[in-house]
């Protein structure tokens, strides 16, 4: 996907993914003409703020979710998230609603395919006044007061192109319907890719509001709830466990505190901790050397339940977003928390 690769077969590969890209074009041009047009959208009795992004893989909605929650919390506004809970399974949580419980333990979560009755039950049953909906800038059906796009600037743009031949769901110029784009992870990148994505975005949209934001470690978490703080980790030896969408940006953020990375185990996003993959882990810390700690995600830590692997101590490194201040975007928060509080 990104072009890296080069030689024959790296080009014919290319070529059929750009093919079978089109068919996805020319599905997601029709569906968005028909919602542009109001088709098919529907309202709930809650006001209603869309966090989504273009690309698919982590862009770090969570900590935005969970910061977004806490400010209209603190008002005393009921807050509800809902989601589509991919990955769940038969279980009654996905891993990013169990993270979001365990931040947000007064916030409730609904998981449902369909985030028009998610929000009904929200609304009905949750006697909700405010819904963030997780992932929803494609999930148009439901209407929303205020969309804020995520924009992750370690992959901004998904190289370019559609699925399956890049990594966005919709085309760029879709920014065109956004509200607020909080480019995530803008630490980690230098200035001139900021500008350059900056540049991007105002060629699809010049009246969008775009706000830098920063994803700040804020501290170490041991099953079930011990604290640590971050600075333990500077000077150690440590390995890695992940199982989300952009393990590069959790590895560059675990440097970044000081640490040393000597180890790591990548799983899928959205991975199952089963009894094989567990027994794959033990195999695997146990050969390892002069390593003091394990260090997973929150997200991570949610599903494997135990505070150590293989005799060695289990740590997820916390985060917690910091969006850059901003008299604009509080203005629209306001207005957004009058509207939920006259609900």
């Amino acid at each position: 996907m990104s072009g890296r690769r080069r030689g024959i077969l790296a080009g014919l590969m290319r070529a059929g993914l750009s093919v079978a890209a089109v068919p996805y074009a020319i599905v997601v041009a029709r569906r968005n003409r028909g919602f542009d047009h109001g088709h098919g959208v529907q309202r709930c009795d809650a006001t209603v703020i869309s966090i989504g992004n273009l690309t698919t893989g982590g862009t770090g909605k969570t900590p935005i979710v969970a910061d977004l929650a806490r400010r209209f919390r603190k008002q005393g506004i009921r807050v509800a998230i809902v989601s589509r809970g991919y990955g769940r399974g038969d279980a009654d949580e996905n891993d990013e609603a169990a993270e979001l419980h365990q931040r947000l333990p007064d916030v409730p979560h609904v998981q449902n395919p369909d985030r028009v009755e998610a929000a009904r039950i929200a609304v009905e049953e949750l006697e909700s006044q405010l819904i963030l909906m997780d992932d929803g800038f494609q999930h148009r059906r439901l209407h929303r007061d205020l969309d804020i796009v995520l924009i992750d600037m370690t992959c901004p743009f998904g190289y370019g192109r559609l699925l399956p031949r890049g990594l966005l769901r919709e085309p760029i110029a879709s920014l065109g319907r956004a509200h607020v784009a909080i480019l995530t992870r803008c630490d980690q990148v230098a200035e001139e890719d900021v500008a350059a994505v900056m540049e991007t975005i105002r060629s699809c949209n010049r009246e969008l509001l775009v706000l830098r934001s920063n994803h700040r470690p804020s501290g170490l978490l041991q099953y079930p709830g011990q604290r640590t703080p971050v600075d333990a980790l500077h000077g150690q030896r440590v390995a890695l466990i992940s199982g989300i969408g952009n393990p590069a940006a959790f590895r560059r953020t675990v440097e970044d505190v000081g640490a040393e990375v000597v180890a790591e185990q990548v799983l899928p996003d959205h991975a199952r901790y089963d009894r094989e993959t567990i027994e794959q882990l033990h195999r695997w810390a146990e050969s390892l050397e002069n390593v003091r700690h394990l260090i997973c995600t929150q997200k991570d830590l949610v599903k494997l339940q135990t505070d150590r692997i293989a005799k060695r101590p289990l740590l997820a490194l916390t985060i917690d977003a910091e969006i850059e201040p901003s008299e604009a975007f509080d203005a629209m928060l306001k207005d957004i928390a009058e509207a939920a509080q006259a609900v």
